[in-house]
């Protein structure tokens, strides 16, 4: 299957500057590489502050990296801004906040058909129909009467269908979806989910899909990617990762999951999270504080190496 994204070696830092301590840097992105296939979902998975929003911001250019390279549909957008407006065309975001996402004062046909004006897209006429076609395709009914509300005036979730339409607009051929579903109603994230996997698999669209639930990952990815502070620690299909992971951290965050059944409460986890010590996070393995497999050799950083065909894991132990 042909990559429609390619990120090799992708780094950014931040400064922390604290008022009563000496600033600090924090890796934010830290040499990631991995790549996109076209109709493909991709999974970028881990706690918060593991890098997965900052890696969103970078590959469409909102903040610029410290270093590597981004290849979008064969083409490197890391600096040149010439290639800016074919990328933020092709590739839209869908952000964790509905309420937020969009502006209050805007009316929905204006909401959505903004991507279309900023990219000179269509006649007036053309650009509304446009509009009442996603609406529709979104299942926001009847199109005609959502098309002149303003947000205040819709629930969340169909809040949410408004950033969808507005990303689907421009007939992307990548949307990262960041924590999606995370602020909506149990009821509202099934219909959410759902709707985004017919989407994409009707336009072919790639998702990079960020999340921290395991579950929803499963349900719409095919390949995930584990991070842990600005580091991938696992990369594979989903279904092997999450049913026989290869890296001590993947399966602290399995035993994690909520347990819907009591008696899955008192059986032994593989793995407990020990409590961090004080060492340099960033020196050698990052997890090796708080792995109860960490060994002397985890002082040193552990590639990320191939484990089985289609598997990387970043561990010198590599549990199974």
């Amino acid at each position: 299957m042909e990559e429609i994204l390619s990120v090799q070696n992708l780094t950014k830092y931040f400064t922390n500057k604290g008022i009563f301590s000496s600033s600090k840097i924090v890796k934010a992105v830290d040499g990631i590489s991995f790549s996109l296939k076209k109709g493909e979902v991709l999974v970028l998975a881990g706690e918060s502050g593991s890098g997965k929003t900052t890696i969103s911001r970078l590959i469409l250019r909102a903040i610029e990296p410290d270093s590597g390279t981004i290849f979008f549909d064969g083409v490197e957008v890391t600096k040149e801004s010439r290639n800016l407006d074919k990328l933020r065309k092709q590739c839209q975001i869908i952000y964790q906040d509905p309420y937020a996402a969009i502006n209050p004062r805007m009316k929905v046909s204006d909401i959505v058909m903004e991507p279309l004006q900023i990219h000179k897209i269509g006649t007036t006429l053309e650009r509304k129909k446009i509009v009442l076609d996603v609406l529709h395709e979104v299942r926001l009914e009847p199109a005609e009467t959502i098309y002149e509300k303003y947000p205040h005036m819709l629930s969340g979730g169909q809040r949410q269908r408004i950033v969808l339409a507005r990303a689907l607009v421009t007939k992307p051929k990548v949307i990262i979806a960041d924590e999606p579903v995370s602020m909506l109603d149990v009821s509202v994230r099934a219909e959410i989910l759902e709707l985004m996997r017919e989407i994409q698999e009707k336009h072919g669209i790639s998702y990079i899909y960020i999340t921290h639930d395991l579950s929803t990952a499963r349900y719409l990815g095919q390949r995930i990617a584990i991070m842990y502070l600005g580091k991938i620690v696992e990369l594979g299909p989903i279904n092997d990762v999450l049913f026989h992971p290869r890296h001590p951290y993947t399966q602290a965050l399995i035993d994690a999951i909520s347990e819907p059944n009591p008696d899955n409460l008192y059986q032994d986890k593989k793995i407990r999270i020990n409590e961090p010590i004080d060492i340099d996070v960033y020196e050698g393995c990052r997890f090796r504080s708080r792995c109860p497999y960490a060994i002397e050799k985890c002082k040193d950083e552990p590639p990320l190496d191939q484990v089985e065909k289609d598997r990387l894991a970043a561990c010198f132990v590599k549990i199974n």
